[in-house]
């Protein structure tokens, strides 16, 4: 989808779906606990080194990745049998919004889209994000994969979200930074797809072949609105 087609069709787009972390918040906060705050408190817990404990979990994350328990923090809970919802709040200070996050969320409520949050992200982590940065107030509706036991990466999260909220996948628009959600909701039909650049602001942004990528939100809003080409 080019950046035209979106701007010109507009008018026509009724749904808007946006993922959470790495698209509305910088993804640095998860990144942050999983890759490196996590591994000091297993390597603790457990009397490992910590090079051991980080090898021992990002072998178990990558086995898991793209499954409902990579996601799931009752499930790293009992893994790896430590709080991971309490370890999350004593660093929830880095939890931030991306660049114009805000004003782009204003600039869809004031066009009457109906607008609704995806996300894989564990009830616990929605509502502890929600409590920090107050975007609860601009969705008509939350939905985690959670409540469907599939991730977006699934066409069955897909099937099952269309049973609970009425949507044209020809008339929605859907951001997300992850790839592999991107090719599901493409696979299912979503007609307006975008891609997110750089959604860690610590590590360097990469380029989504067959997406076009939102790099700051300021620049989509002025696209949409003709005020410039971003």
């Amino acid at each position: 989808m080019s950046m035209e087609k979106l701007k010109s069709s507009w008018k026509v787009i009724d749904t808007i779906f946006l993922d959470l972390d790495g698209t509305l918040l910088d993804l640095h906060f998860d990144n942050y606990f999983w890759r490196e705050y996590l591994p000091i408190h297993y390597a603790n817990t457990n009397s490992i080194k910590l090079e051991e404990a980080e090898d021992l979990l990002y072998e178990r994350f990558e086995s898991l990745s793209g499954t409902i328990s990579y996601y799931c923090l009752d499930f790293w809970s009992n893994e790896l049998r430590l709080d991971i919802l309490s370890l999350k709040k004593e660093v929830q200070n880095k939890i931030s919004l991306r660049p114009g996050v805000k004003a782009f969320l204003d600039f869809l409520k004031a066009s009457n889209k109906r607008v609704f949050l995806l996300t894989n992200a564990h009830r616990d982590s929605v509502d502890l994000k929600m409590e920090i940065t107050g975007l609860s107030l601009y969705f008509d509706k939350i939905y985690s994969s959670h409540d469907f036991g599939v991730p977006k990466e699934d066409q069955e999260f897909w099937r099952a979200l269309k049973k609970v909220e009425t949507f044209d996948a020809e008339k929605t628009l859907f951001i997300d930074d992850n790839r592999s959600v991107l090719d599901s909701a493409k696979q299912f039909g979503i007609q307006f797809l975008l891609g997110v650049f750089q959604p860690d602001s610590q590590i360097e942004g990469e380029h989504l072949t067959g997406y076009k990528q939102v790099r700051e939100y300021s620049n989509l809003v002025s696209l949409i609105t003709g005020d410039s080409i971003a």
